[in-house]
Order: structure tokens, then sequence, then C-alpha cells
């Protein structure tokens, strides 16, 4: 195969000019290049290749590995993000619980709080009446009192009166005998 692209090179240089010449090689240049291209290639294809290709597949397990990694930890991920919505939907409801708890021991408290109000407003009402009950009782007393005291006073200056004047003070006295007469008969039927 190099002979013949020797050979064709050949009647190339011969078919052109000679100024194009010195472009192409001569076919003994060639046939040793050729010869020494394909000893390189056989050395790096028994040395340098199998190392090439080892440090492919090492490349290639890495980011197979590191891919399954990273699948493995997308996962771990997913999972995680669940978890966590999960945690948060039952803290979530939990914190709806706790603030209906709340609205509810809130209305229970508001409602004893009411409930004690009206018992202590109606405990002072009674307290209050009570009060004025007694006031209006002393009062009562006091007027009674009063009275008695002013009665006691007025009969003094009437029976005074009377007895200054003798004859109005017999008939005071004999009236007052009849009038006692009346009720003694009247209690002994």
């Amino acid at each position: 195969m190099l002979g013949a692209i020797a050979l064709l090179a050949q009647e190339h240089a011969a078919e052109t000019d000679e100024s194009t010449r010195f472009i192409l090689p001569h076919a003994s240049e060639l046939v040793w290049g050729s010869i020494a291209f394909f000893i390189l290639f056989l050395a790096l294809w028994k040395l340098a290749f199998p190392k090439i290709n080892e440090m492919l597949a090492d490349r290639a397990a890495k980011i197979r590995s590191g891919l399954e990694e990273s699948e493995k930890a997308k996962a771990e991920a997913e999972r995680l993000q669940e978890q966590y919505r999960k945690q948060l939907d039952e803290a979530r409801g939990e914190a709806a619980k706790i603030v209906e708890e709340a609205k509810r021991t809130g209305e229970s408290v508001r409602k004893d709080i009411v409930a004690k109000a009206e018992q202590e407003a109606q405990e002072i009402v009674q307290r209050a009446r009570q009060d004025v009950a007694g006031e209006a009782g002393r009062a009562r007393q006091q007027l009674q009192s009063e009275l008695v005291n002013l009665s006691l006073e007025l009969a003094t200056k009437v029976i005074e009166r009377e007895l200054s004047q003798p004859d109005a003070a017999k008939q005071l006295v004999e009236r007052t005998i009849d009038d006692l007469a009346k009720s003694g008969n009247g209690s002994s039927r």
C-alpha cells in the first residue's frame, strides 16, 4: 500500500513541473517514514494505548460511580424533602390544633370571666340592696324614735297647758277615766 502511494507520488511529480518536486518526499524517505510510523504505532499500541484505555475506563468508572452517587444523593434528597414536607405538614396541623385549642381555651376563659363578673355584680347589687334595706330600717327606727320623742314632748306641752287651766285639767282627767273605763269594759266582755 505504501508502495502504491509512493508510485502515485512519483507519477504525480513527473506530471507536474520541477517546482513542486521538493514538496513531495522521495520514495525512500516515504518508505522509511512509513516503517518508522508503523513501529511507533505498534509501540503505542502495545504500551501507550492500553494505559490510555485503562485511564479512560477508570475515568468512565469514576464518572459512572459519580453519577450513581449523585442519583443516590438525589434520591436521598428527594426522600428527605418529602420527609421535611410531611414534618412541615404535621407541624402546620399541630399549629392549627394549638391555635384552635387556644381559641377554645380563650373562649372558655372569657366565659368564666364574664360569669364571675356577672356573679360579682349580682353580689354587689345584693349587698347594696341589703345596705339600703338596713339603712332604711335604721332610718325608720330613728324616725320612729324621733316621732316618739316629739309625741312625748307634744303630749307634755299639751298636758302642761291643760294642767295650767284647772277646769280643762279636770275635764281631761274625767275624759281619760271614762275612756279607760270604756276600754276596760270592752276587754272584760
